[in-house]
């Protein structure tokens, strides 16, 4: 029997999380002219509210691609001191 083949989630994690995230940058602008046509006269119409989603989508996903390493890096980095002691006194520091 053959090995299973690796699935697309297992083979470019970075590349999923970047779709996801241009998926709801998407929907979020989607929502947001929903609502603004809902308080107001639309503002846009179906078809260039689409086109403009679709426009923040891909700014989204291209920005959370090459932004991912940067902030986990940030945050790692941020993280590491919270839970060293202070003053050499073996406290921590909650």
């Amino acid at each position: 029997m053959a090995p299973p083949m690796p699935s697309a989630v297992d083979a470019h994690p970075r590349v999923v999380s970047a779709l996801l995230w241009g998926a709801v940058g998407c929907l979020a602008f989607l929502a947001l002219v929903q609502g603004y046509a809902l308080l107001r006269d639309p503002l846009l119409s179906i078809g260039r509210a689409v086109v403009v989603a679709l426009l923040v989508g891909s700014v989204t996903a291209g920005s959370a691609y090459a932004l991912e390493h940067r902030v986990a890096v940030w945050a790692a980095r941020r993280a590491g001191p919270e839970t060293e002691s202070h003053g050499g006194d073996g406290k921590s520091k909650s």
